[in-house]
């Protein structure tokens, strides 16, 4: 099933986020690790602390294991519609985007 979902971010645990998005913690957790950082990389920023994007999700409870694994740590008021296909109707800036602005520290050296 496809949802359409909507979450309020922790302002507080973005960075930790961040770092667990990029840095394999995210996507080694099996099965729906992978799933999980390729719903953030497109979701969309549509206001200064909500989150917005389309996932599919085959658990009785939407977004259940998603839920439980990752988003309860960095999101809050997660909502979920059941729709029937992905429309362009969210628009924002790139959530993805604004963490490599907020957090990706080029200071770094190789």
């Amino acid at each position: 099933m496809l949802y359409k979902v909507k979450a309020k971010i922790d302002k507080l645990q973005m960075k930790a986020f961040f770092t667990a998005l990029t840095d394999g913690s995210i996507a080694d957790v099996e099965p729906e690790g992978l799933y999980i950082v390729n719903a953030m990389q497109r979701a969309l920023m549509t206001g200064p602390e909500t989150l917005e994007w389309y996932q599919r999700c085959h658990c009785e409870t939407p977004l259940k294991h998603e839920k439980e694994m990752v988003y309860d740590k960095y999101l809050n008021d997660i909502e979920t519609t059941l729709v029937y296909e992905e429309k362009n109707d969210i628009k924002g800036k790139s959530f993805w985007d604004h963490l490599e602005e907020s957090f990706f520290d080029d200071s770094y050296s190789y």
